[in-house]
């Protein structure tokens, strides 16, 4: 429906349509929120549908390093969620009561040959150690969670630091407005002396101000689309 609206619209009005990928979009949303933020830099994707560990060479030109291979991280925190039955959606949940527990509890950390991720071990290991002990502290579950998922993202981006020698990392995506993955983040920024950027908590979500600036870059890319654009829900990144 948003589709046939745009085409109509444009068509309506003779104003240029341009395609955006949602992926972009999550990217883009940084730009809205750091005004002096500008490419070439290391983005990290993470979202209920999506973990992509990419570098951003221009506005329009992305190269993904890295990608689950699996769940996407969001997709493991409401799984971790509904598990010890906080319901959905799960990221803030397991971010709130996380906050009550203490990362005690040893999960696997899933270590690649390259920058790939999966979440989906540890995912079983939370539904396993709740199944075998369903009196487990639920806070101190979704702590160790949070830690290891933490890791394991710390992890690859520590590695694409060094691959590509880039020094302004951004977060993007729903997961990026988690609380512990942000403060991770600042440690890690202090360490290593980069520069990391968030969007602000309202852009982290999906939402359409983040798809108007990346229609807004693709558009000073030269970027157009005739009237037979049409939603593609399994587009890849840089196929727009």
């Amino acid at each position: 429906m948003g589709v046939s609206y745009a085409k109509g619209l444009a068509y309506a009005t003779s104003k240029p349509l341009i395609g955006v990928n949602h992926i972009e979009g999550h990217i883009a949303a940084n730009y809205i929120t750091s005004k002096d933020l500008k490419p070439p830099f290391l983005c990290l994707i993470i979202s209920g549908g999506h973990t992509h560990l990419v570098y951003v060479k221009d506005y329009t030109d992305i190269e993904i390093l890295g990608k689950t291979r699996d769940d996407a991280i969001g997709e493991a925190f409401d799984k971790v969620a509904r598990v010890v039955g906080l319901g959905y959606p799960g990221g803030p949940k397991v971010d709130k009561m996380a906050k009550e527990g203490n990362p005690c509890i040893e999960l696997p950390i899933t270590h690649m040959d390259n920058l790939d991720f999966s979440f989906s071990g540890i995912k079983t290991a939370i539904i396993n150690l709740n199944h075998k002990d369903p009196t487990i502290n639920k806070a101190d579950l979704c702590a160790s969670f949070e830690e290891a998922a933490t890791t394991m993202l710390l992890n690859n981006v520590k590695k694409a630091i060094k691959e590509t020698n880039m020094k302004t990392i951004v977060l993007a995506g729903g997961v990026s407005a988690n609380s512990y993955i942000r403060k991770s983040f600042d440690e890690l920024s202090k360490k290593e002396n980069l520069k990391i950027y968030y969007p602000e908590l309202i852009l982290c979500t999906d939402n359409a101000a983040m798809i108007a600036a990346a229609g807004y870059y693709n558009y000073i890319g030269g970027k157009r689309a005739d009237l037979k654009l049409n939603a593609i829900p399994n587009l890849k990144l840089g196929d727009n």
